[in-house]
This record gives structure tokens, C-alpha cells and sequence, in this order.
């Protein structure tokens, strides 16, 4: 493998003494480190002093090369960073995860008639989301509740079409939790309505629902309408569980969140309550990898940037000290709110309490968390270091890449790079190969082409001349390929064509578990049960499952190829609306040709197409 060479010191007059952002990179061209600055002079220079935290000196070691943006402010500064950090995600950057992907209860607005929804994952616009909740059946129970109030729609797009075809709706409708939109027992405006008015409820906009409900029951009660004040009165009390359910965290009905923190040398956790209108509407935990040398006061500056950079920003943040330059990151959190924004630590008072609550939970989750770390992190480093000294590399593998090929004889061929970096799975540096340049089930052949693709992308984005994303600039310390010797050689082959160097090679037989490397006519003798193998073993069936998905993928859509297909005039656009209309080939098929000519936006010679299409292949099928 080729050794790393440290970072040559810039001249101190080349660097600017304005405020801005510097990035560190390493010999492939990729951000390992960004940071801001007051003065990118004084912070630069304290990079090469000669008592650096062993951290700090590890990234230094690894870059070999530093540039810098300067700004007009602090604040663009902060702003730059987090966006280049969220860019690149370098590795010496402190690192977040969460402890868990939480629900949220969504209402999609962004839908002709709204739903309600279990919603995990990136959030997407125009779309309201309440929570996080601990588990997506509290979301379930709530939804329970709540929709004997606000009957709005919750079933999928699916069977909503499929109701409003039928013109029949579903139980839902039957049992009074929803309005029965797919009907059109009420239009969309008063469908919107009802949607809007649960998003003021879970806002925590609860008085004015209340009071409705009460001065409804009332008056129903008043003019004898029994039933329909029993049915308000029921209303009442769901909501009132509802309201019950949320603890209440403040007297006064205002919006915060509440951050706690525990941490050791290696790691911390975080803990944040959302609070809104006094009270806990959801919480969600993140584990933080230390990997930068930061102080408690610095850790929630850069976790503060951290969580706000996408999400919303409330009116207060209460931190359990004060971060590293408060000032510039209330700035920046106005900023981002467009109105005012506090950050404090509260000292006494119902504040005080719910902070102590919150970091208790952050020191309960950690716990739990240190009792997984100690083998988890412990077995990867061992796995790591078992493979590097079987295999003969000059350093662990930080990132491995695993290949594959799944076909069925000649037909939907496909190949799969799999990535692990620090011993687990980078999924968003997967990739998928459909093959289309082999011919034949040539399993050699078409690992080679695989190779070829993944490694000229690679040799093409370090010369710059591809101008695309570069999906394929960082090279792995070892490629791992699913097969025997003729897989491995043909892999080596295609990457000594390219030039490709430093990076080693090996192959996983499935058959015996062998372990094969260029060069040498033997496997190398892993013990059973030894980490390394695991390690291997576990890429491989990755490399495997994601090829194997890929190809069952193309051919059921190779298979299920509508009857639709090939009509002239049918393009993708009406075939769509036949189906709309239809509901399925099948019943495309039965229609009359009346029934087709009256389709909407379907000329009737298109619509002559189609029915002589269809029965002209059902009869050839019945004639066989």
C-alpha cells in the first residue's frame, strides 16, 4: 500500500487573516476535515505545532493538502461549514447517528385530499410532521383517538383510487374514522379543513378544539339531539386522552427544546425533548463519535449545528452548558428562524427540573449504549486487524469493496459493489451495474466489465475530465470479489490495465470459504471461526443480497411486461390512464370497445388498437 505523506506547512503570509473555512483533504482528493475560523491564519497555524492531540495529529498525517474560503462574517462562516460538512461528511468531523430512526406522524398536505401517516426517513415538503415518537404504535393508538375527532383520510393512494372507482368506501368510512373523500361525502375544502384543524391540535393549539367540542355537545343537548351529543361527548374524551398522553413540561404554553448530554473519552449521547405549547411532543436520541479532540462546550456548539441545519428551530434551546461561542450560534440560529432565538442554560424553576430529566435519559441511553460498544467496537478493530495480517497489507482496510454477479443463464444480468467502511456497511456508496457489453453467461467476463466501469469512473474523476458526481473518485484499500480464481485474475487484469495500484485484491470461493490472492496457486488458511473470515463472510452475503435484489428487480419487471406494450399510438402516458381508468390489464381486456372509446383522452383509433391487440392475444392463447 502506499504510505501517507504529512501535509506541507502553507506560508503564513499566503493565508488570509479573515474569518472563513478551511477543508483538509487526503491523497485521493476527499474532505477528511472542515473547519471555520475567526482568523483562518491563527487557526491554520496551530495545525503544525508540535503538541497536537494524538486525534488532530492522526488527521494531519492523513491530509496532503489544506484550502481555505474566506467570508465576509462569522455567521457565513458557520453557515459555509455546516453546509460542507453535510456535502462531504468528512471523517474526522464529529459523527452523529441516531440511536434509532424515529416515526413521526405525518399529515401530507401536499396531497388533493390530505392523509394521516407513519412517516420515517428525510422529510419532505409540504408535508407537517408531529413527533418524533418512540414507536410507530403509540403513533397508531394516538391516530385511534384522534380521527374520531378529525375523520380525515389515512389509507393509501392505492385504495383510494380503488374506493373512488368503485364508488364504494371502505370500513373506515363505516365505522366514523374518516369523511369518506374517495366518495365524495365531503369535498375537498371541507376535507382540507379537518386536516388543518388536527395539525392546530398537535401544534398544541388545543382550547379552541375544545371549545368547540364543548359548545357543539351543548347545544345539541339543548335542542334534544341526544345521539349527537352523546357522540360529541365521546369526541370530548378522545381528545382528552390525547391531551393526557402528552406530558406537561411548562405552565405556560410556549415552544423549546431541551437538549441533554452524557459522554466519555470516545463518545457521547445526545437527548432532545421537543416541547410545544407546554408540552413534550416528541424526543429523539443521537450517539456522537468523538473524532475530533472537543471540549463539553465546543461538543454542543458542533451538535447545536448539527441538529439545525435541516430542522426546525424553535424560539428557545435550553443546553445543559453554555456552547462555544454562543453569541455567533444564537446569530445563527436567528438567522435561520428569521426571528428571534435563545440559547441558555436554565438554573432554577420547572426549566431546571426538565432539563435534569432530559439529561438523565441522555445518561440511561448511553449506558445502554457503552454495554453494545464494548463488543461491537472492539470486534470490528479485531476483525480489521485479523484481515490486514492474513492478507499481508501495510495498514487495516478502512474501506473494503465487495463485487458480485447475479444472472439467470444469459438473461438480466446485473453486478453489485457493496462498501464497508471502518468494518460496517456505507449503503450510500452502493452501486448496481446492469451488464451491457458481455454476451453470453460469462460470469468472468462479466465481473471484468463490472471492474472496468467501477475503475475508469474512478480514474476519470481524478483527471477531472468526466465533469460528473464524483460517485467513484475514492479508491478502496481492498477489493474483495465473490468467486474463484478466474473472477480474481480478471479483476487484477482489468485494474493493471487501468494503472490502478495500492490497492489490494482478493476473492471468496463460496464453495470451501477460500480465501484467494494473486500470485500465489493456494488460498490462504483463515481459521474457522476467526473475525477476519466473519468479516469477509459478512461482506460477501451483503455483495450477494444486493445483486440478487437487483436482478429479481429487472426481471419481474421483464416478466410482468404489460399486454399494453407495442400498441401503436399506446404511449406511456395514455397507457397510464387506461390503467387509471381500468384498474388492470385484465380488465382493460374485458372491456367492450365502446367502453375504450369512451376513455378519457383515448382517440378511437388508439382505442380500436388496443381492442384488437388484446383479443387478438387472448385468442391465440385459447387457440394454443
Amino acid at each position: 500500500m502506499a504510505t501517507r505523506t504529512r501535509i506541507a506547512r502553507p506560508e503564513a503570509g499566503s493565508i488570509p487573516t479573515k474569518p472563513g473555512v478551511y477543508t483538509f483533504r487526503d491523497r485521493d482528493g476527499r474532505a477528511i476535515y472542515v473547519g471555520k475560523a475567526k482568523s483562518l491564519r491563527s487557526r491554520l497555524s496551530n495545525y503544525f505545532a508540535s503538541d497536537l492531540h494524538p486525534r488532530t495529529r492522526a488527521m494531519v498525517e492523513a491530509a496532503t493538502d489544506v484550502e481555505w474560503i474566506v467570508t465576509d462574517s462569522e455567521v457565513e462562516a458557520l453557515h459555509l461549514e455546516v453546509n460542507l460538512i453535510k456535502q462531504h461528511r468528512p471523517r474526522y468531523n464529529v459523527r452523529y447517528r441516531d440511536d434509532k430512526s424515529y416515526p413521526y406522524l405525518a399529515i401530507t398536505l401536499d396531497e388533493e385530499y390530505p392523509r394521516a401517516r407513519v412517516m420515517r426517513g428525510p422529510k419532505k415538503k409540504d408535508v407537517r410532521y408531529y413527533g418524533p415518537f418512540a414507536h410507530a404504535y403509540a403513533i397508531r393508538d394516538t391516530l385511534d383517538l384522534l380521527l374520531r375527532t378529525f375523520p380525515m383520510r389515512t389509507c393509501s393512494q392505492g385504495v383510494f383510487d380503488r374506493c373512488r372507482r368503485r364508488n364504494r368506501p371502505c370500513l373506515l368510512y363505516d365505522i366514523e374514522r374518516c369523511a369518506g373523500p374517495c366518495v365524495k361525502a365531503v369535498t375537498p375544502e371541507e376535507h382540507r379543513a379537518i386536516a388543518l384543524e388536527m395539525c392546530d391540535f398537535l401544534a398544541g393549539d388545543i382550547k379552541p378544539v375544545v371549545e368547540r367540542l364543548e359548545r357543539e355537545m351543548k347545544q345539541a343537548a339543548s335542542e334534544q339531539q341526544y345521539e349527537v351529543a352523546a357522540k360529541l361527548r365521546d369526541q370530548l374524551a378522545n381528545v382528552s386522552k390525547v391531551i393526557e398522553r402528552q406530558q406537561m413540561a411548562s405552565s405556560k404554553a410556549e415552544d423549546m427544546d431541551v437538549i441533554g448530554l452524557a459522554e466519555d473519552e470516545l463518545e457521547a449521547a445526545f437527548q432532545v425533548f421537543f416541547v410545544r405549547g407546554g408540552r413534550v411532543t416528541g424526543r429523539k436520541g443521537y450517539v456522537v463519535d468523538k473524532v475530533e479532540d472537543l471540549q463539553p462546550e465546543e461538543l454542543i456548539a458542533k451538535f447545536l449545528e448539527r441538529v439545525y441545519a435541516d430542522g426546525e428551530v424553535p424560539r428557545q434551546v435550553l443546553v445543559p452548558i453554555e456552547p462555544a461561542e454562543g453569541e455567533l450560534i444564537e446569530m445563527w440560529l436567528c438567522r435561520l428562524r428569521g426571528a428571534k432565538v435563545e440559547v441558555r442554560v436554565p438554573q432554577r424553576g420547572e426549566k431546571r427540573a426538565l432539563l435534569e430529566t432530559v439529561t438523565e435519559n441522555a445518561r440511561q441511553d448511553f449506558a445502554r449504549h457503552r454495554l453494545k460498544r464494548a463488543s461491537d467496537f472492539a470486534a470490528r478493530t479485531r476483525q480489521l486487524n485479523e484481515l490486514q495480517g492474513f492478507i499481508g497489507m501495510d495498514e487495516a482496510p478502512l474501506r473494503i469493496e465487495c463485487y458480485d454477479i447475479s444472472n439467470t443463464g444469459e438473461t438480466e444480468a446485473v453486478g453489485s459493489m457493496v462498501v464497508f467502511e471502518d468494518g460496517l456497511p456505507k449503503r450510500s456508496d452502493y452501486r448496481r451495474f446492469a451488464i451491457k457489453w458481455t454476451s453470453g453467461p460469462d460470469d468472468v467476463a462479466m465481473m471484468g466489465e463490472v471492474i472496468r466501469r467501477r475503475f475508469s469512473r474512478y480514474v476519470e474523476e481524478q483527471s477531472g475530465e468526466s465533469g460528473r458526481s464524483r460517485r467513484f473518485a475514492y479508491p478502496p484499500n481492498l477489493v474483495v470479489i465473490d468467486g474463484g480464481k478466474g473472477q480474481l485474475n480478471r479483476a487484477v487484469e482489468v485494474m493493471d490495465e487501468l494503472g490502478i495500484t495500492g490497492v489490494a485484491v482478493v476473492s471468496l470461493a463460496k464453495r470451501m470459504e477460500e480465501v484467494f490472492v494473486p500470485g500465489r496457486p493456494d488460498p490462504i488458511q483463515i481459521p474457522r471461526g476467526a473475525d477476519a473470515l466473519y468479516l469477509l463472510q459478512q461482506i460477501r452475503d451483503e455483495a450477494h443480497r444486493f445483486a440478487l435484489t437487483y436482478h429479481r428487480l429487472k426481471r419481474g419487471k421483464r416478466m410482468t411486461r404489460s399486454a399494453l406494450d407495442g400498441i401503436p399510438g399506446l404511449g406511456e402516458t395514455r397507457r397510464k390512464q387506461l390503467l387509471k381508468t381500468f384498474g388492470s390489464v385484465k380488465r382493460v381486456r374485458e372491456a367492450s370497445l365502446e367502453e375504450l372509446e369512451a376513455t378519457p383522452r383515448l382517440p378511437r383509433a388508439v382505442a380500436a388498437a388496443v381492442y384488437e391487440a388484446l383479443h387478438q392475444e387472448h385468442s391465440g392463447r385459447q387457440a394454443s
